[in-house]
Order: structure tokens, then C-alpha cells, then sequence
């Protein structure tokens, strides 16, 4: 049974970040309509939100003012809605569906997808450092707001989601080992996750002897989210050829080895009691949906 409390959070978090979703889209010139509509069609596709909502759970555990953090929560969403732009693509899962609704490159064709995700990434950056500069008066917080703009930076990029992406792509195919596919789950889903868990952190000011807890949470809650895609994808038939866990090892190896992701994430905030809340609710919310 899911806490109603945990669930009350997300939900508390979730209309924050969809209330302020479109605040910090840059002004485009009207003569570039087409790229503003084909960015906010994505945005607004509907999805769980759940990188956002780490960000802003992970500020929210150290008493910090919401304002402080939805900046750098809708930042995570522009990146993390970039990259299934750019994933539904021809060239990369080519789908024609997204959330029940026409993917951006069946609703604007493929060279407008391109250019929106490419405007959502930017969007992200240029949201973290015009807040940014509305710090240099302040050091001690300026410094949080660069730490957690340089750990979504690194978790999207070729030290992260990126370099899982190519990694996925180039082993679709052949007979990879147990190690890369560990690093292409790694890369391409737990350190953007883990990386909203920490930017959080760093703008909420987490003491040094928390650090550990919430990056062992990330990474791990992470994993298993990657795993649960998997399975799901596994059991719709849509795997074929992939580098997948379930593909070396078979859905009820995979399920379990999700479930000791799980495990590990609990045990590392549990000792946070109420202000765990949120993260026990989408690791029971995981551990629900594998047991389906």
C-alpha cells in the first residue's frame, strides 16, 4: 500500500511544476512561431513529471522556499522533454505516439522536432542562468544554484543521458555484456534522475553527511525505473534487439534485480522519516508496478 502522504507530496509537487511549466520558455519572435508551438505541445503532452519532482523534493527536505527551486524543476522537465523529442525520432525509436497523442515530429515534421528539442535544452540553460544572476550579490547562494545547474548539466550530457543514448544505439544488435548494459541503463536514465535528486539537494544547501544517501537514492531509484521500462516494453513485445537486462537474463531475473535497486534506494533515506516521504512513494509506486 502506497503512504497517502508520499502520494499527496508528489501530487503537491506535480501541480507546481505544470502551473509553472511555461514561465520560463524564452520570448521567440514571432516570425518563429512554429518552434514556441512545437516546444509547448511537447511540454504540455502530459507526463508524471518526476525529475521535476525530485528536484523540488530534494530542496523541499532542507526547509527552502519553493521560488528558490521551480527555476531549476522546470529546467529538468525542458530536459528531460528534449530528449523524448529527439528519441521519437525516424532516425532514433522513430514512435508516432507519445501519451496517447501524435509524437512532435508527426504533429510538426521531423525538422521542427529537431529544432524544438533543441530549444527545449537550451531553454533549460538559459532558465538556470538568468536565475543565476539574480544571485551575484548572495555567494553562499549563488554557489548552490551553480552546483545544481552543473549536476543537471552533467546528467544530460556526455558524461550522462547522452553518452547512454549512443551507447544503447551502438549495441542494438549484438551480444553485449552484463557491464554495458549496466552502463547504458546507468547513463541513460539513472544519472539524469540522480542528478535532479542532487540538484535539489545542493539548492536546499544539503549538509556534506546527506550527500551520500541522496545520490545512493538517485542512482538507485533510477535503475529501477530503467528496469521497469524494460519490462513493460519486454512484455508488449517491444524489446526486440535491444541490450536490456531482459534480453540477457529473462523478465524474473531482471524484476528482482529491480526490486534490489528498490531495496537499496529505501534503505538510503529511510532514516529521513517524514522528509523521505516522496522518495518511499515512487520506490512503492515501482515496487507496485513490478508486481503486476
Amino acid at each position: 500500500m502506497i503512504p497517502s502522504s508520499g502520494k499527496d507530496a508528489y501530487k503537491r509537487y506535480k501541480d507546481l511544476v505544470d502551473e509553472h511549466i511555461l514561465d520560463f520558455i524564452p520570448e521567440i519572435d514571432q516570425r518563429s512561431k512554429d518552434l514556441y508551438s512545437a516546444m509547448k505541445y511537447a511540454l504540455l503532452t502530459g507526463g508524471k513529471r518526476i525529475r521535476p519532482c525530485l528536484v523540488m523534493a530534494s530542496c523541499d527536505m532542507f526547509n527552502t522556499p519553493m521560488h528558490f527551486v521551480i527555476p531549476y524543476a522546470c529546467a529538468a522537465e525542458y530536459i528531460h522533454t528534449y530528449s523524448l523529442v529527439h528519441d521519437d525520432l525516424p532516425c532514433m525509436d522513430n514512435d508516432d505516439l507519445r501519451r496517447g497523442k501524435p509524437t512532435v515530429h508527426k504533429e510538426f515534421g521531423e525538422d521542427i522536432a529537431v529544432l524544438a528539442g533543441d530549444g527545449l535544452l537550451s531553454a533549460a540553460f538559459e532558465t538556470m542562468n538568468k536565475d543565476m544572476l539574480m544571485y551575484l550579490d548572495d555567494p553562499e547562494l549563488l554557489k548552490r544554484k551553480v552546483k545544481a545547474a552543473f549536476s543537471l548539466s552533467k546528467g544530460c550530457g556526455c558524461r550522462g543521458m547522452v553518452a547512454g543514448q549512443i551507447a544503447d544505439i551502438q549495441a542494438e544488435g549484438t551480444n553485449c555484456s552484463t557491464d554495458l548494459i549496466t552502463y547504458i541503463n546507468y547513463n541513460k536514465t539513472a544519472a539524469l534522475i540522480r542528478a535532479c535528486v542532487m540538484a535539489g539537494g545542493f539548492l536546499g544547501g544539503m549538509p556534506r553527511e546527506t550527500f551520500e544517501d541522496l545520490s545512493r537514492y538517485g542512482e538507485n531509484i533510477g535503475m529501477a525505473f530503467q528496469l521497469a521500462d524494460d519490462l513493460e516494453d519486454a512484455r508488449s513485445g517491444q524489446d526486440e534487439g535491444r541490450a536490456t537486462y531482459i534480453n540477457e537474463f529473462g523478465i524474473e531475473q531482471s524484476r528482482e534485480r529491480a526490486l534490489e535497486h528498490i531495496d537499496i534506494a529505501k534503505k538510503a533515506v529511510e532514516k529521513y522519516y517524514d522528509h523521505a516521504e516522496i522518495y518511499m512513494y515512487l520506490a512503492e509506486y515501482l515496487e507496485e508496478k513490478l508486481n503486476v
